[in-house]
Order: C-alpha cells, then structure tokens, then sequence
C-alpha cells in the first residue's frame, strides 16, 4: 500500500493553520486561567456568606433565647431550615458547647456530635474551614452564641464544595461558549484573510515564494537593459544597475520620487506621465535613451513599468552613416558633373579646339584645388577639414553656398585627446546640417563657419588656459528670441517632422557641449538669419597654441532641425 507525501502547504495556508491554533491557545489558557480564578473568588465568596449567616443566626434574640429552654430542637430547626432556604446555604447547625446538634438539615443526626473543630469557637472566636462532614466536603463557618461572656451554644453555617464547583462549572460553561464563538469568528476572519492572501501569493508557500525571490534578483540585475517601476505615487519601488548606469543616479534612490532624481525636464515629464511611452527618445547629460513606459493597473492605477535603452552608440553611428551617406550623393553628384565637364573637353578637342579644352580642364581644376586650399589652409586638423569639404558638397548640391570664414585658423594637432573628433564631428556637423536646412531658399543663400581657438573671455575661469570657438551663421530666417532655449530641447522643430522625427539634432550637440563643460548659444547673425556659438575649453596644457583672433559666435538655421 503506497501513501503519498503531502507537498509544503501555501504560505496562506500555513498562516491560517498558525493563526488558528493560536487563537484556540489563547482561548484555552483564558478559560483555565478564568476557571482556576472563579474558583477561587467562589470559595471565598462561600466562607463570607457563611460567616454572614451563621453570626446572623447567632446574634439573633430568638436562637439564644430557644437555647435557654429545656428542648431548643422544637423551635431552632424550623427556624434553621427556614434560615437555610433564605440564605442559599446547604446546612445551617446548632448546637450545644458540647458540639451535640440541635438541628440539622437531616433530622437523623439531630441529638449526634457536629464534625468538626470547635475549639476556637469556644474561646468567642469566629472561622471558617473546609471540613468534610456527614454531607460531604464543604466551606463552613463556626461562631458561639453568647450571653454576655457566658457560651451557650454554638452555630455552624456551610456551603458544599461540590455546589460552589457546579456553580464555576456553570460560569465556565458560559465562558466556553463565549469562546468558542470567538474561536469560530476568529476563524472565519483567518479564513477571508487568507483566502485574499493566497489570490494574492497565487497559492505559492512560502519556499516557492523566496525560490521566486532569487530568481527575480537575478534576473534583474542580470539585465543589462535598465529596468525602473515606479509606484501609483511616482516613487522609485524597484531600480536595476543597468537602470542606474543609463539614469546616472547613485546611492539609495529606492523610495525617492522621480521629480527628486536631478533627471533632464523631459525625461522627468514622461516618466512623471499617465499614458504609455513607446520607443521615445530622451537624453541625459551623457547618453541619447529610448525609454518604454507602461502602467500597471488592476482596477486602480499601482505603478509604471519603464524600461531603458541606451542607443548613445547607434545615435553615433546613425550619424556617421547619414554622413557618409551625403558623402556618397555629393561624390555622385560630383561624378555626374565631372562626366559632364569630361564630355565637354572631349567635345572641344573633337572640334579642332584644343586650346580652348585645355583653357576649360584647367580653369575647372584651379576651381577645386582653391575650394580645397582655402578650407586647409583655415582649417588643417584633418577630421575637421574633411567635415567641411564634405559638407561643403552637400550644400551645393542643395543650392546653399558654404563659406569658411577668415577669421578660422586651426591647426592639426592642437586639439588635446580630451576633446575627441567624434564630439567635434556631432556638434559642428549638426550646426552646418541645421544651417543649411535654414538657409536653403533663401535670397543669396550662405552658411559661413569659423573655427579658432582663443584664450577664454571669463574672467572668473579657474585656469587661463585656451578655448575652441565654433561658430555656424546662415542667411535663415532666425530664431524667435522667445524660442532661444527651446531650440536646444529635444523634440523641438520648426519643420515638419519627417520618417526619422525631428529635434535630435540641436539637443545632441548641447549633450556633447554639456559633456566637455562648454557654452552654447544662439543670437542674430549680422547679416540676418541666425548665428550658434559654442565654445569648448582646451585644458590639456601644451596642447594648443595661442588664439590667433577673436570671434563671436557659432550659428546654425534656426528654422532648421532643432
């Protein structure tokens, strides 16, 4: 015969179990603390009505006058038994100072001595004692009957035992009852408690639920996504290492709510918002996220779930490619017209002219060899030079002229390791996009750039040491001085939003200012439109050499991608 082994209860199960024995326990030990205390209060309940009874008996006129006579039973024991009935007392006995009994509940032991002590008695006291007697055990009273000083009979009152037991039996009776009824209520509440904890704890014990515990730890710090929740009052309940990393916050921020993290405004609004987020763009001061929100809710709202994806990288990358994919069209577009100018010279020759074709290939090439001078010789830090020679294709493919102004003069190998290209490449790279979006269209369309390092202007600087000057304006409509910071936020354009959205651009490059401890700003260009500005502090000592001019500032479309 086999028998199966109960698996571990649920944790609600366990409880319920617990708690009931508890409470029948407690209820027991009540009713045995009551029953031991009620008996006691019973006895001695017993001993002062029987003391009360028997020196009422005994001071009465009438008993010590029956007691004088020549036959005291004739008139003492109907007045016993009728004292007896009136008191509640189980027996009422007196007798002579020889203890030989007057009267008695049963007449049969008239005339026989009394069971029990009477010494004390005798000498005019009053006491009591538990004596088993011809009705068994019992609490009794003795006390004399005086004339004067002179003893002539004496009086016993009792009460049995077993009556003063049936009347705590009574008491405990009622008491198990109120108990049990409490037990009972007791119970039924465990019972909906429980049964509400274990929908709770899906049924699982307590082993399940500290296995589960694990594995959820584990896992969480596993990820290395970021992973937040968030209670209904937007306190942090839950935050991975992966979530702190991407948000930059340390310490204990369990508890803390999300408006008190020190997190960008926008990032802060969506985690702060009621409706999900689906694959939303924010920035940090070091990192370009994509956050996820969803709320938890069951009939009430508990939380938000946010989820984290750093995509500085990719943002990087995406970049690149979008460059290399205009280096790719303006080299398209450059072959097209070099075949264009190749057919022309062939032409020529064909002619009979080719002087005229040599006139025409020579004249084209002075062209591009003095577009290229003119950018190296301002600009000869490499990454730099071959940004602005790119991006100087692209914006003539789209009509805008691209200038580099006098006043940049930058040589290779000034900028220090601290400041890398890729930031370099970010910031100005999104101006001159930004400027050229602004300026196309517009009469005699131009984006002129500077670049030049100069010694820094602040006089409260901590070092003298130089700083970088970019500056991008355009012939743009410009920016509404009301829009001056807005341009820099994340989402904010003036254009309409294409397959990619819009406002990345100008919020990746006061990302990259913010991270190298730069300025950017944003006023009117002197020939209208609009001029930014950014300026980086070079502190890397031997790394740059002395600022050639001074500028004023970087300018990019403000009526392009902000």
């Amino acid at each position: 015969m086999r028998f199966s082994v109960p698996g571990p209860r649920s944790l609600a199960g366990q409880l319920f179990a617990m708690q009931a024995v508890l409470i029948a326990v407690v209820v027991a030990g009540y009713a045995l603390f009551t029953y031991v205390s009620d008996r006691s209060q019973a006895e001695e309940a017993a001993r002062r009505q029987a003391r009360a009874v028997a020196r009422s008996v005994a001071d009465s006129p009438s008993v010590l006058e029956a007691a004088r006579t020549s036959d005291p039973t004739a008139e003492l024991q109907p007045y016993a038994l009728k004292v007896m009935r009136d008191t509640e007392v189980d027996f009422i006995t007196i007798m002579n100072p020889r203890g030989i009994r007057w009267t008695h509940p049963d007449p049969a032991q008239i005339g026989q001595p009394f069971r029990g002590h009477t010494a004390k008695a005798l000498k005019g006291e009053t006491f009591d004692e538990t004596y088993t007697g011809t009705l068994g055990p019992s609490v009794r009273a003795v006390t004399p009957i005086q004339d004067g000083k002179e003893i002539v009979g004496l009086v016993s009152a009792g009460i049995r035992v077993e009556e003063i037991t049936q009347r705590v039996q009574e008491q405990l009776t009622a008491l198990l009852g109120v108990a049990a009824g409490a037990l009972a209520l007791g119970a039924v509440g465990t019972y909906v408690i429980n049964a509400r904890l274990r929908r709770h704890t899906h049924g699982m014990n307590a082993a399940e639920l500290s296995r589960m515990h694990d594995y959820h730890q584990a896992a969480l710090h596993a990820v290395r996504e970021g992973l937040l929740m968030l209670d209904g009052q937007y306190r942090v309940a839950l935050i991975n290492d992966g979530g702190r990393e991407l948000l930059g916050v340390a310490g204990d921020v369990v508890g803390r709510s999300v408006a008190e993290l020190g997190l960008p405004a926008p990032l802060t609004g969506a985690l702060l918002a009621s409706e999900p987020r689906v694959d939303e763009v924010h920035l940090t001061a070091a990192r370009v996220l994509v956050i996820n929100t969803s709320p938890v809710s069951g009939g009430e709202r508990r939380g938000t779930v946010v989820t984290l994806r750093d995509v500085t990288e990719l943002q990087s990358l995406m970049g690149e490619l979008d460059s290399e994919r205009g280096f790719t069209q303006a080299l398209r577009s450059q072959a097209h017209e070099a075949a264009n100018r190749l057919h022309t010279v062939v032409s020529l020759i064909e002619l009979g002219r080719a002087e005229e074709a040599v006139e025409f290939a020579t004249a084209e090439l002075e062209l591009a060899q003095a577009l290229t001078d003119q950018v190296v010789a301002a600009v000869s830090e490499p990454v730099l030079a071959a940004l602005l020679l790119g991006k100087t294709a692209q914006a003539n493919e789209r009509g805008v002229e691209l200038m580099v102004s006098q006043d940049s003069s930058l040589d290779d190998g000034l900028l220090p390791e601290s400041l890398p290209s890729r930031d370099l490449v970010t910031i100005l790279g999104n101006l001159i996009d930004n400027a050229v979006d602004a300026a196309q269209g517009s009469v005699r369309a131009r984006v002129t750039v500077a670049a030049y390092t100069q010694d820094t202007e602040d006089p409260g600087a901590l070092d003298d040491a130089p700083e970088l000057v970019l500056r991008v304006s355009d012939t743009g409509p410009g920016v509404d001085p009301e829009h001056a910071e807005a341009v820099f936020q994340r989402g904010f354009s003036t254009k309409p939003a294409g397959p990619g959205g819009r406002g990345l651009g100008l919020a990746l490059v006061r990302q990259a200012v913010q991270r190298h401890e730069g300025t950017l700003s944003v006023s009117e260009a002197a020939g209208g439109g609009a001029q930014f500005e950014v300026r980086l502090p070079l502190r890397e000592s031997g790394a740059v050499a002395e600022g050639v001019t001074s500028g004023t500032s970087v300018s990019s479309g403000a009526g392009g991608d902000a």
